[in-house]
């Protein structure tokens, strides 16, 4: 018997942007950073994007350095009219030396890297292109302008940033109109709020979201990472997953258990839920990309785009992430946080 899964909703991704699925999807975990993957379970969730609506698909260059975009191309190619396809440069690693990483936004650089990305992903053109982070010794007007020139040339159609101030999205889009602006925001992470939303809603550039699920820690599916996940998971080095900092920010997840079991949902549907909801508040669009690796827990994300949140239910959500213990990562300075206290 066949089961028809329901479409999400759409929305305009920025101004004169595309018209994309309300969630889109992020790609990194399935080649990277959370330990080994199912390639056929991998496959089998890509494949559940389309059949939800969830129509951005979101990878980087830099996720399994190349690995990530490799995987994708197979996809990509049997669906390449109904998605949207994201893709990032600016974080250069180097496989024969893990220790190495270096952020990289001058011209030439933006141009190599749009080549690679695009004989990766087996595509004449990508949707849109982010600037991952921001190397503060590079102008904004070099590395945009750059962007600017791939979007001339038919290579990109649309540009983002990632990880920027409001300041410096704003001097970033007097140079050429940027579509989205992608930073981590949900319940536990909400200095994006400082200054990026209220410029992104000026501009009428959207909001995409990463790790709106606090990198699972908001579903319950782990309470300690040093304790619960494989070595090579990368949330291991992030300080509010582990240790005391884990145990203070379990405890703030009481109000999230007792608004889903009004909603017959799950901590993360609210979760979610909380994050499309920003667009309300905000007056912005907002398409957050959860990433999963599981077919069931896409169809279950995508369910959280019908869940609409009370106002009683949201002061009770306001106060968490102000409690939160640690910081995103252990290592700051790469973040427009960090260059929000400099200003």
């Amino acid at each position: 018997m066949s089961h028809t899964i329901e479409k999400i909703s759409k929305v305009q991704l920025g101004t004169g942007g595309p018209l994309v699925g309300v969630q889109g999807f992020g790609a990194m975990g399935i080649s990277a950073a959370y330990g080994q993957t199912d390639d056929a379970a991998a496959r089998d969730t890509l494949a559940a994007t389309v059949e939800a609506g969830v129509t951005l698909i979101d990878t980087a260059d830099m996720y399994g350095i190349g690995a990530n975009e490799e995987f994708l191309a197979p996809f990509v190619a049997a669906h390449r009219d109904e998605i949207t396809l994201a893709t990032k440069f600016a974080i250069e690693l180097r496989p024969d030396d893990p220790a190495y990483r270096a952020v990289r936004n001058d011209p030439g650089y933006v141009k190599a890297a749009v080549e690679a990305s695009l004989r990766r992903l087996k595509v004449d053109v990508i949707d849109l292109y982010y600037m991952h982070r921001r190397d503060p010794a590079v102008p904004l007007a070099d590395s945009v302008g750059a962007m600017a020139e791939l979007v001339r040339e038919g290579k990109v159609k649309h540009l983002g940033l990632s990880e920027v101030t409001g300041a410096e999205l704003r001097e970033a889009y007097a140079v050429h109109p940027i579509a989205a602006l992608q930073s981590e925001w949900s319940l536990f992470s909400r200095d994006v709020e400082q200054s990026a939303v209220g410029a992104a809603a000026e501009l009428g550039v959207a909001l995409v979201p990463y790790s709106p699920l606090g990198r699972g820690f908001l579903t319950g599916s782990f309470t300690d990472a040093s304790t619960e996940l494989s070595s090579d998971d990368f949330r291991q080095m992030q300080p509010r997953f582990s240790g005391d900092n884990a145990k203070t920010n379990a405890a703030l997840l009481e109000p999230l258990h007792k608004i889903a079991g009004v909603h017959d949902a799950t901590a993360a549907q609210i979760a979610l839920a909380w994050v499309q909801q920003r667009s309300q508040v905000h007056g912005l669009a907002v398409v957050p990309i959860p990433g999963t690796r599981k077919r069931s827990r896409l169809l279950e994300n995508a369910a959280a785009t019908r869940i609409t949140l009370t106002a009683d239910e949201l002061a009770l959500l306001e106060p968490i992430a102000g409690q939160v213990a640690g910081d995103r990562y252990s290592d700051m300075s790469q973040t427009s946080t960090a260059r929000e206290a400099r200003a």
